[in-house]
């Protein structure tokens, strides 16, 4: 390599906080997941890039394997590496807690992600939500308790749902979340809930 070529390859490395380095250059948990697995993927129009993000979760719903490909920036590479370690071992909802939590404020271990780099931030959550939601889905689908699972992050059945609406009047999907957790997690169940609370909680949004 060139002293020229050092010298920007050093400039771009300086965009990198300690750790976004440490996860560009050393990427954990590069590749699939082991099947049974459910995958996540997310697509960048701003600069093209992408990102696959692959799970394995337990009969606990306990993340046992997360792994990743990217087709992207140092800052995408490092993302999805140091989000994927961090949520392995946790249950999918907080895991979903913690990938929604990095989306809207951004990752703090990697301190200073420049402006026009936190799209590479986002996509990375992005996908590994996608996956947990595609989860989530699934676990809905092969429910076959007595009662309906709306929440399949916190194990919240519908009725759980109704009886807390009706008896708190609840009217929004934070207040539903705030009394009983449904909804805390990966989001999938929003639009259910959404629909309980348009059926449950009409005369109360009325009265509001």
């Amino acid at each position: 390599m060139s002293f020229h070529e050092t010298a920007v390859t050093d400039l771009a490395m300086r965009q990198y906080s300690e750790v976004a380095r440490d996860h560009f250059l050393n990427p954990r948990n590069v590749g699939d997941a082991g099947e049974p697995c459910v995958i996540g993927r997310a697509g960048s129009f701003i600069c093209g890039a992408a990102v696959r993000v692959s799970l394995r979760v337990d009969e606990t719903q306990h993340i046992t394997e997360a792994r990743f490909r990217a087709a992207g920036c140092g800052h995408l590479v490092a993302s999805a590496s140091l989000l994927t370690e961090q949520i392995k071992g946790k249950t999918t909802g907080e895991a979903a807690a913690l990938v929604y939590a990095s989306e809207d404020a951004g990752l703090p271990s990697l301190d200073e992600v420049p402006a026009n780099r936190q799209h590479c931030v986002a996509l990375a959550c992005e996908a590994l939500a996608s996956a947990i939601k595609t989860y989530s889905d699934s676990v809905r689908e092969q429910w076959e308790g007595d009662q309906a699972l709306i929440c399949t992050c916190f194990c919240v059945s519908e009725r759980t749902i109704e009886d807390a609406i009706q008896q708190q009047k609840l009217r929004t999907i934070a207040e539903v979340t705030k009394t009983c957790k449904a909804g805390a997690g990966c989001r999938s169940c929003y639009s259910l809930i959404e629909d309980m609370l348009a059926q449950y909680a009409g005369p109360f949004r009325d009265q509001a």
